[in-house]
């Protein structure tokens, strides 16, 4: 039996860097069309910025704060066969230094009617699992279907009407009920236990539950969410714990990771890390 049904995951997640040009221009190698693209100025502090095919070019939100999603017409202005294109904006084609990290969904999508909740639009992709679903919040308990046909580790749901946190669900977040947890991406933030987010319920193969927190389900708000299933060979979502060792924690995946996102979940005040396979390693 094949370790991984995955034979080039490069199809499906690559990391890109470039330089910009203060102007426009075509971001090539990616390998593929790409659905979701994070980038961010390695040279400069310009924001975290978020695009994707379901929300559509242009359409920006920012990791690193709370404003809700903004337009920005030189910002990542098309999806392109082999990456994307750049308007003149520094948080993407200033004159620095940058990283995009690109996700293969399956375009624009459509809806889904798996949860209470029917979706705007999906964009699912079953062999890497990875899904991006739009949908309008209700502010009462809920639930929205993810389409990925197994069980997400990972859940970033962002309120894009409003101002509100970005509210993260990870599988390692707890031994025992890590939906009783999120953590939020846009600060240093210890894990936060709160009700109201997930309604301490755990995700399913068709679909994640939401509270009547305003951040994951604000009542007549639009929201976007990004679910991530693991895919042996490929993709892997866990815990460790640290020993303050200089030389660190040896942390099994199974595979030579591509991209590492981590966090310290028990301390406030502790940054997000991100390592990729195309920058040096320690930025």
């Amino acid at each position: 039996m094949a370790y991984s049904t995955i034979s080039k995951p490069s199809l499906y997640f690559n990391t890109k860097i470039y330089t910009g040009n203060a102007s426009t221009q075509s971001i090539t190698g990616v390998g593929f069309q790409p659905d979701l693209v994070w980038a961010k100025s390695r040279t400069s502090t310009a924001f975290h910025i978020w695009t994707d095919a379901v929300r559509g070019a242009t359409k920006i939100i920012q990791s690193n704060t709370t404003t809700a999603e903004q337009t920005f017409a030189n910002g990542l202005t098309s999806f392109d066969s082999d990456g994307f294109t750049a308007g003149n904006s520094d948080d993407i084609n200033g004159n620095y230094n940058y990283v995009a990290w690109n996700w293969k969904a399956n375009g624009a999508g459509s809806a889904n009617t798996d949860g209470s909740i029917n979706t705007i639009s999906t964009s699912v992709n079953t062999t890497a699992g990875f899904s991006i679903s739009r949908y309008t919040g209700t502010g009462a308990n809920a639930t929205i279907g993810h389409g990925l046909g197994a069980v997400p580790q990972v859940v970033i749901a962002r309120n894009i009407t409003d101002a509100e946190q970005w509210t993260t669900y990870h599988v390692g977040l707890d031994a025992t009920a890590p939906q009783n947890y999120h953590v939020r991406l846009n600060t240093t933030d210890a894990r936060v236990d709160e009700a109201s987010v997930w309604n301490d319920t755990a995700p399913t193969s068709s679909v994640f539950s939401v509270g009547s927190s305003g951040a994951p389900n604000g009542s007549g708000d639009n929201h976007i969410a990004y679910c991530f299933a693991e895919k042996k060979g490929y993709s892997k979502f866990g815990s460790y714990e640290g020993n303050g060792n200089a030389d660190g924690t040896f942390v099994y995946t199974g595979f030579k990771p591509a991209f590492v996102l981590s966090k310290d979940i028990d301390g406030a005040g502790e940054n997000w890390f991100i390592h990729d396979n195309k920058r040096n390693t320690y930025n």
